[in-house]
């Protein structure tokens, strides 16, 4: 099992000195992954559902502060040498795809190949509208056409598409990422849609555990779930082991219990021996990467967060 640590853009993560903070602090404890979110702006006009919470109320609707994503992995890439640096996830309709491509081949290159590229659709209509990106009810669609877009601007001499979303010619691409062929690059999403995505294109499959409409709380859950994105590669003509499990538990603490949608403790809550019991659960079922939220109400909370769970937690796993 390997562990890694999602930051929203903001908070603890969006000072500077705090970043530089955290980001070896975890490198120090052993996490292997290093994620940050993606908003460029926030809409102060949002009518569209937050997938994450039973009212469909964005959190972070307040200040619109957010650094953009990329940059700041690039910032981290310089304050670390080993962990590996996660787009948790890049909103693909946010940026125009040859941009996108470059901006995450330059994180690859100059953090030496340690670039995860999280991918994922989006949900916010008002965001991608303002941005400019593709029609919302296209972004699906989009989206996949960016994914083929980055492999072909990762991979050929003279990269060349022809798509409604994404088509390009007459260009050279340089450098390209450190990592060949490419970057590995992980499908956000719990719905069928995003796991049928994964089975094309991904490298490992990158849901989140608490969405209210498709919960992945429970190793059974986790399972079917995974076994439907490794069909859809195998219907797709790729090696359906080859697609990595993971898993973002955003809401994971040691402590008090969290309750579930069954009225017992909600999975990854608790004591730390339930939390690793739970994880060992879920290994079971396939999972490979497990991720937990690390923002804290300021630097020295963060801190003890990061070093209680990989004491009580990757510690009690390791051995």
């Amino acid at each position: 099992m390997k562990f890694g640590v999602h930051f929203g853009s903001r908070g603890v993560a969006g000072n500077p000195d705090s970043l530089t903070a955290i980001a070896q602090k975890c490198e120090a404890l052993g996490f292997t992954h290093f994620g940050m979110s993606d908003h460029v702006i926030v809409a102060t006009e949002v009518d569209s559902a937050y997938p994450y919470s039973a009212s469909g109320k964005f959190f972070a609707q307040d200040t619109g502060v957010s650094l953009e994503q990329v940059t700041a992995l690039s910032f981290v890439a310089a304050a670390t040498n080993t962990i590996r640096l996660l787009t948790s996830v890049l909103v693909l309709p946010h940026r125009h795809p040859v941009l996108a491509a470059k901006m995450l081949a330059t994180v690859d290159v100059l953090s030496k190949g340690r670039l995860t590229a999280g991918v994922g659709v989006g949900w916010m209509a008002e965001e991608i509208a303002l941005l400019g990106g593709p029609p919302f009810a296209d972004r699906a669609a989009a989206s996949d056409e960016y994914i083929e877009a980055f492999r072909e601007l990762w991979t050929a001499d003279r990269p060349s598409q022809e798509g409604s979303f994404a088509a390009f010619e007459h260009m050279l691409f340089a450098p390209k990422p450190v990592q060949t062929p490419y970057p590995p690059l992980w499908v956000g999403g719990e719905s069928k849609p995003a796991r049928r995505r994964t089975g094309r294109y991904g490298d490992g499959w990158y849901p989140v555990a608490a969405n209210p409409r498709t919960p992945l709380d429970t190793p059974d859950r986790y399972r079917t779930a995974l076994t439907d994105v490794r069909e859809a590669a195998q219907e797709a003509g790729r090696d359906p082991m080859a697609v990595e499990g993971a898993l973002l538990a955003i809401y994971c603490r040691i402590g008090d219990e969290q309750e579930g949608r069954d009225g017992g403790r909600l999975a990854f809550t608790g004591s730390a021996e339930a939390i690793v019991d739970d994880i060992g659960h879920f290994a079971e079922a396939g999972l490979q990467h497990f991720l937990i939220g690390g923002d804290g109400s300021d630097l020295p909370g963060t801190i003890h967060r990061l070093e209680q769970f990989a004491a009580e937690v990757i510690g009690k796993l390791d051995r």
